[in-house]
C-alpha cells in the first residue's frame, strides 16, 4: 500500500551526493576506502569517544562488542524484555543466553530488577535505550562494576546520547535518527577493544599470512560509500536531533487531552514517536486508510519463538506491547503533515 504519510523517509539534506560521488570517481568504494576512517572519526568525536569502529548494521556491532568483551558459550548476558530482537541475537550469536528483565514504565529496562538476575555466568549487562529514552546508567555501571560485569550500551535508536558504557552500539539503517542506508558503528575509549573489533570485523587476517586466521571472525565491514552517506549525516546531527525536538513537541501538545491516547515520558532523543491507545488495533486500521502508516510496539523476547518463557503474560513489556504503537516520524516531518495525522486521531475517538 501507498502512504501519504509514511512511518519513516531517510533524510539526506547535507553533502551526502557530494562525499559518494567523491568516493566513486576516487575509486575506493570499498572498505578501505578514505570515508570510514573520517566516519568513524568524526561520530567518535561528537560523542565524545575516543575510538569509532564501523560496520555493516547496528546487529552486528552488538555482536562485535560482544565477541570483543570476551562472551562465547556458557556465558549470560542480561537484555531487556522490551527490545527489537537484534539484541537478543547477538547475545546468542556468540554461544550465550541472553537473560531478560522487564521493562518500567518508560519502556526500558527495569534497573531495579537486574541484580537478581545476575549469576556466576553473567558476563555483561546490555541495556537499550528505547525509542531515544536514556536508560538510568549510572545504577546499572555500579552494578557492573560490583560483580565485574561489562556493559554494552544498544543505542540503535539514541543517536545524540552520550556512551558511558564499555561499548555503546549505534544502528545506521534507513529509519534511524542518522542513516547509510545500511550499517552500524561501535563506540569506544579502550584501545584494546576498538582493535579486537576492527581485526574481527575484518576476517582476522593475521601479519603471519595473507590468508592465515587464528579465530573465528567476520565479514561486517562498512564500505566508502556507506561511510561517506553517514559522515555526511553525522555533520547534521545536531540540527536533525532539533528538528526532532520539535517534532515530539508539536505530537505532544497535538495529542494531549484524547481521550484513548495515553502519552509516553518524554525522550531524551526523538526516535519514534511512541503512544498508547485504547483500540489501538482498530486506531491504526483507521490510520492506513486514512494514508498513514503506523507500527506497533516492539514484541516482548519471551513471547518470541526463539526465546519462549511461559512468564510472559504477567509482564510490564507484554502489557505495553498489547496497546502501544507509533505515528510517523522523520526529520522531514512538517508542522502540516502533523496536523493531518494528529486530526485523523481526534477524528477517530470522536466518531
Amino acid at each position: 500500500m501507498s502512504y501519504t504519510q509514511p512511518v519513516s523517509i531517510p533524510w539526506l539534506g547535507g553533502r551526502e551526493l557530494e562525499y559518494v560521488t567523491d568516493a566513486v570517481s576516487g575509486g575506493w568504494i570499498s572498505s578501505q576506502g578514505p570515508y570510514v576512517k573520517k566516519f568513524e572519526t568524526a561520530f567518535a568525536a561528537y560523542n565524545g569517544s575516543t575510538h569509532g569502529v564501523a560496520c555493516s548494521s547496528g546487529t552486528t556491532a552488538l555482536t562485535l562488542a560482544l565477541r570483543a568483551l570476551g562472551v562465547g558459550p556458557g556465558d549470560e548476558v542480561i537484555v531487556p524484555e522490551f527490545t527489537m530482537i537484534a539484541s537478543a541475537w547477538a547475545v546468542s550469536y556468540t554461544g550465550a543466553t541472553p537473560v531478560f528483565v522487564d521493562c518500567g514504565d518508560d519502556l526500558n529496562i527495569d534497573v531495579s530488577h537486574i541484580e537478581e538476575k545476575i549469576t556466576p555466568r553473567t558476563k555483561a549487562i546490555m541495556p537499550v535505550h528505547v525509542y531515544g529514552r536514556r536508560c538510568d546508567m549510572d545504577p546499572i555501571m555500579d552494578l557492573a562494576h560490583q560483580y565485574g560485569l561489562r556493559v554494552v550500551e544498544d543505542s540503535a535508536e539514541a543517536h545524540g546520547v552520550r556512551p558511558v558504557a564499555d561499548i555503546a552500539c549505534f544502528s545506521l539503517f534507513a529509519n534511524k535518527i542518522i542513516t547509510a542506508g545500511e550499517g552500524g558503528i561501535c563506540l569506544t575509549d579502550d584501545p584494546y577493544l576498538a582493535e579486537q573489533m576492527a581485526h574481527l570485523r575484518a576476517m582476522a587476517f593475521t601479519k603471519d599470512h595473507s590468508f592465515l586466521h587464528k579465530k573465528l571472525a567476520y565479514n561486517f565491514r562498512m564500505t566508502s560509500m556507506q561511510a561517506a552517506v553517514a559522515l555526511a549525516q553525522t555533520e547534521q546531527l545536531d540540527s536533525i536531533l532539533a528538528t526532532r525536538r520539535e517534532i515530539e513537541r508539536r505530537y505532544d501538545e497535538g495529542l494531549s487531552g484524547i481521550d484513548g491516547i495515553t502519552l509516553m515520558p518524554p525522550r531524551d532523543v526523538l526516535w519514534m514517536y511512541d503512544l498508547r491507545a485504547e483500540r489501538r488495533d482498530e486506531l491504526m486500521d483507521f490510520l492506513r486508510d486514512e494514508g498513514v502508516e503506523t507500527r506497533l510496539f516492539f514484541k516482548p523476547m519471551s513471547r518470541q519463538p526463539g526465546y519462549l518463557d511461559p512468564v510472559w503474560p504477567s509482564l510490564n513489556a507484554s502489557r505495553f506491547s498489547e496497546d502501544g504503537f507509533y505515528l510517523p516520524t522523520h526529520t522531514g516531518l512538517t508542522e502540516d503533515d502533523q496536523e493531518f495525522i494528529v486530526g485523523k486521531v481526534r477524528k477517530f475517538y470522536a466518531a
